[in-house]
């Protein structure tokens, strides 16, 4: 596995599906089988590009930056802060299992709105 290689690969992969082209980040990205975990995302390509499509669709205004991103073995995490249209921020870890060929097969992750106030200083990004 090459990890800086898958790295690279998962920010491109999610940043060019956030961005609008969920179709060339699957072309691009993806191997033979697409894993789902998302409970609001229908399994397999067909549910993610759809997904995506929506998403900027609606939302075209949204931004994402890419705060950490960390690899082992044949998996990639990417911790992100989003906002959304009206200041409406939230922070997302995403897990993606590569295939033996480099390939993106398999995706988890949890999302949290950011409160609008805090107990704390720290930023949750």
């Amino acid at each position: 596995m090459n990890l800086s290689e898958n790295k690279a690969n998962a920010i491109a992969f999610y940043k060019t599906a956030y961005l609008g082209s969920p179709k060339e980040a699957i072309a691009k990205y993806v191997g033979e089988e697409y894993i789902q975990h998302n409970p609001m995302v229908a399994n397999g390509t067909a549910g993610f590009i759809e997904y995506f499509e929506r998403m900027q669709n609606e939302y075209p205004q949204k931004s994402i930056e890419f705060v950490r991103c960390i690899a082992e073995g044949n998996l990639v995490a990417l911790h992100t802060h989003q906002i959304w249209p009206d200041n409406d921020e939230y922070v997302t870890m995403d897990f993606f299992r590569f295939d033996d060929k480099g390939k993106i097969c398999e995706h988890w992750d949890s999302i949290q709105q950011i409160p609008k106030t805090s107990e704390n200083k720290n930023k949750m990004y």
